[in-house]
């Protein structure tokens, strides 16, 4: 009995020093889920990129690289929303960008976000207008 004991006590104090990897593995946030409303939300709200880069060119360049330069980026990146919402849309069910449901855009920048442009590039979802700044999935705005 004794015996018994001497080893369910040794064992129960291992386990206190086994560690297990219980830690998601990198790609489970990214689901068909996620990716038919990336889709959805890069068809309907991809013409935010718009007034977004007219904002930003005018903030950098001035009034009236933000309305010629602006108005032309922003109608480009509008546009590849729209055809990366419409290849998500129509795959959203497969794992398409190397086996997985991350989004197919290039990854740049020192923190990884996914862009297009390592200026001010193309984000996983389309920027938010006017002061909401409380949602982590979008870009950060300075003011």
């Amino acid at each position: 009995m004794k015996k018994i004991l001497v080893i369910a006590s040794v064992l129960a104090s291992l386990t206190f020093f086994a560690s297990a990897d219980i830690q998601a593995p990198p790609g489970s946030t990214y689901t068909s889920s996620r990716k038919l409303g990336r889709a959805i939300s890069n068809i309907l709200y991809g013409l935010t990129e718009i007034p977004e880069q007219i904002a930003r060119k005018n903030d950098a360049y001035g009034r009236k690289a933000g309305w010629s330069y602006g108005v032309v980026d922003g109608t480009s990146r509008s546009l590849r929303r729209l055809g990366y919402g419409f290849y998500e849309l129509f795959t959203f069910t497969c794992p398409t960008y190397r086996g997985t449901f991350k989004p197919p855009y290039e990854r740049c920048g020192e923190d990884n976000r996914i862009e297009m442009n390592v200026h001010d590039g193309l984000s996983e979802f389309p920027p938010e207008l006017g002061f909401e700044t409380h949602f982590t999935h979008s870009r950060s705005q300075k003011f």
